[in-house]
């Protein structure tokens, strides 16, 4: 009995010992986290500005390699039609056959900073050509970028349509 009171006092200890380590490095990571240096907001902001851009470039060019860089593998997100996304469907939707983007712009750019994280929203306007049809319309757009080691990162979009309401491919 002694012995196995003598096992459980050293389990113990050790399960403690190992508590009070983790829980040292958790604050060290958040205190680290917390002190460290900022880029500054104003280039943080012009580098969500430059990505906004380059997307509607990409989209209009159907161009999959800025997509594969800028935008997470979990990426998820919600299209013009309400279908939720993640990053192989809208790579998907990108590569469509049947569209073709005369024009893509994005104009009324708002970029709103959360220490790691950037929201920025968007107006989308589209003159395409769908299924030899000429469609035009606008969207608002939002995304949250990530920012990492490689900067930022997009993880989630939102897309609305506004009317007149016309079928589009994102």
């Amino acid at each position: 009995m002694r012995w196995f009171l003598a096992l459980l006092a050293a389990g113990f200890s050790l399960t403690a010992a190992q508590f009070t380590r983790d829980q040292a490095e958790r604050r060290a990571s958040c205190l680290d986290t917390c002190l460290r240096e900022r880029p500054n907001p104003e280039l943080q902001r012009e580098e969500v500005l430059a990505l906004e851009r380059e997307t509607v470039r990409a989209i209009q060019l159907k161009s999959p390699a800025f997509f594969n860089r800028v935008y997470s593998e979990d990426f998820t997100g919600v299209s013009s039609r309400g279908e939720a996304i993640n990053k192989r469907a809208l790579l998907t939707a990108l590569q469509a056959p049947d569209v073709t983007y005369e024009s893509f712009t994005a104009s009324q750019i708002n970029i709103r900073l959360y220490r790691d994280t950037a929201v920025a929203t968007s107006l989308w306007s589209i003159r395409s050509v769908l299924k030899g049809q000429a469609v035009n319309g606008q969207m608002l757009v939002t995304h949250v970028y990530i920012y990492g080691s490689s900067g930022y990162q997009a993880v989630s979009s939102q897309t609305t349509l506004l009317p007149p309401y016309v079928s589009l491919p994102l």
